[in-house]
């Protein structure tokens, strides 16, 4: 499992990298954050694809690898919006 976050200033540049992120299967968790399944080999695949998409752009992508045992400590707070 693991956990990839960006901070991308530039619009289309932010949907190229969330386009890729559910190429890869990750599933959006926040705005600028995905999880998912990817084994060490698509972890990197994926950073180079990004790296070489991001090129010479501001970008602040990170990924987080995450093992059972922790994926199984998260706590999550959600309030959605009521229906009108």
């Amino acid at each position: 499992m693991c956990l990839l976050v960006y901070d991308i200033p530039g619009d289309r540049l932010r949907a190229k990298v969330a386009d890729i992120c559910l190429d890869y299967g990750l599933e959006r968790v926040q705005y600028s954050a995905f999880m998912g399944e990817l084994n060490h080999n698509l972890q990197g695949e994926l950073l180079q694809k990004l790296r070489r998409r991001v090129g010479k752009q501001e970008a602040n992508v990170q990924l987080f690898p995450i093992c059972e045992k922790d994926l199984r400590l998260r706590r999550e707070i959600m309030v959605r919006k009521a229906s009108e």
